[in-house]
């Protein structure tokens, strides 16, 4: 735990590094004067922090005690839980490496950052914000059929955000949870598949068709099985769109 914390609190501060230093560093201060300055902001916020953490805290152990589900296997041995069956999707910005020889660093990293936020912000129950890795993010969700509805959405909201173009894959599996991210084949699989989809759309494996159900609201186009690196055997693709679009 300390270590996860750690290394939370680790990015935290370094995003803080940003805005303290626009606020600190004046045309001419001295090494003192920003010394001095950055500590005075440091004890002004610490009554401030404990708090805001604390009630971070409450947020995050109530939303997983509502999402937290054990099965009966589970139940019955009386273990941790482990391997589930879930859903895995990743979404990334088309283009990204191009776009970071055309604009500057920081303007690279508000893209990546808006579409964190925007994932965020779409990300409702049953379907859980994961992480971001550089120009993508991840979602995870035990109902496939949400957490695809939720990725089209976000590709249509990119898009209204003036972002690039986003390209997203779905896989289901097995896969196991650890300090909120989650390791398995369909991590793997979803991260591949995201890398053959055409700028605007999403892909997603049959076993991830097959779990999400039959819905009048979606249109499965087959693309045909595909080699994918690190995967043994071909996996079967399927393009979805809603019936509307």
């Amino acid at each position: 735990m300390v270590k996860v914390l750690t290394e939370g609190f680790g990015r935290f501060t370094a995003m803080m590094r940003e805005p303290a230093f626009r606020l600190l560093v004046k045309p001419g201060a001295s090494e003192v004067d920003i010394a001095e300055a950055a500590e005075a902001l440091a004890r002004a916020a610490l009554p401030h922090a404990g708090p805001m953490l604390e009630n971070l805290l409450r947020v995050q152990y109530r939303r997983m005690f509502e999402a937290e589900a054990i099965g009966v296997a589970e139940r019955a041995a009386g273990s941790l839980p482990g391997a589930r069956q879930v859903a895995v999707a990743f979404a990334d910005l088309v283009g990204f490496t191009h776009l970071g020889e055309m604009l500057a660093p920081d303007e690279l990293e508000g893209l990546a950052r808006r579409l964190a936020e925007l994932a965020q912000d779409a990300a409702v129950s049953p379907v859980a914000f994961v992480k971001t890795i550089g120009d993508a993010v991840m979602l995870v969700s035990a109902d496939a059929t949400r957490l695809i509805e939720m990725v089209l959405d976000l590709i249509d909201v990119a898009a209204a955000n003036g972002l690039p173009r986003l390209r997203a894959g779905v896989a289901a599996g097995l896969a196991v949870n650890r300090a909120r991210d989650w390791f398995g084949s369909p991590v793997n699989v979803a991260s591949r598949v995201t890398a053959l989809a055409r700028p605007g759309t999403l892909l997603v494996t049959d076993p991830a068709r097959q779990s999400s159900g039959s819905t009048v609201d979606l249109i499965w186009v087959p693309v045909g099985a595909q080699r994918l690196r690190g995967v043994p055997g071909q996996v079967e693709l399927f393009r979805v769109h809603r019936a509307s679009g």
